[in-house]
């Protein structure tokens, strides 16, 4: 198991999904311990996320409620940089060079140690994880992190035209990913990770018990880490970029 760079070395850390709510679902209870330790994070959502819901909300108003809902739950977990994409479509994502030139524009402008992206390998036994946008979203942001990002040959508009020098990403940790054995003790910032979920009320509202829910997905990654009794986890596979 590759062992993470320590937080006391990452300052920056960009985050890449493919909707609004992927990532609190995914690792907002490792987010909270980032920002109290002072990193920053950004948030990058490829899309709005205009597919989902669970009512009967006007298909028209759904990015603007997704996009405000995304913003209130960043809050929660002490992220304050939140960023949408323009020009790709919930249900419609694929790893295309127009969207890995977007992600490599924001990765040349925040400057990141570290990476956080859904993972682009599908999961056979846990194939709810696997929704072709977040495989698509992983494979588009890893394809950024190399070799675009650090090229001063790759998409040379942002060099020439935007100044956006080459960069390096250290180190990449995939969400939802079937080799995924670094695991965060998130026992203290569990309330924030669930504070940010309930402010996805559209796609968390008809939910009987998402409380418990997330208490189960993090009580069990816990105890196959071995944390002890009463403890909740998320897990990372973690990629170091040469």
């Amino acid at each position: 198991m590759l062992v993470p760079l320590d937080d006391s070395q990452v300052t920056r850390v960009l985050a890449v999904a493919a909707h609004p709510d992927d990532l609190d679902f995914g690792a907002a209870g490792t987010v909270s311990q980032w920002t109290d330790a002072g990193v920053q994070v950004t948030y990058l959502l490829c899309t709005r996320g205009d597919q989902g819901g669970f009512d009967d909300t006007p298909r028209e108003e759904m990015p603007v409620l997704r996009e405000a809902e995304q913003r209130a739950a960043a809050k929660a977990v002490g992220v304050t940089d939140v960023r949408f994409l323009d020009g790709f479509r919930d249900g419609w994502l694929d790893p295309t060079h127009e969207l890995q030139r977007e992600i490599v524009r924001v990765i040349r402008q925040v400057r990141p140690e570290r990476m956080l992206i859904q993972s682009p390998e599908r999961n056979w036994d846990r194939i709810g994880a696997s929704h072709p946008d977040h495989l698509a979203a992983g494979e588009a942001a890893i394809r950024a992190v190399y070799p675009a990002a650090r090229n001063p040959f790759a998409y040379p508009e942002l060099l020439d035209d935007e100044g956006l020098q080459p960069w390096i990403v250290k180190e990449v940790w995939l969400m939802a990913d079937p080799v995924a054995k670094h695991v965060v003790d998130i026992t203290d910032t569990f309330d924030r990770k669930l504070d940010a979920l309930h402010a996805h009320r559209s796609q968390t509202s008809h939910m009987d018990d998402l409380e418990g829910l997330l208490r189960s997905w993090g009580t069990r990654t816990a105890q196959a880490a071995g944390l002890g009794e009463g403890r909740l986890a998320e897990a990372f596979r973690v990629v170091h970029t040469g």
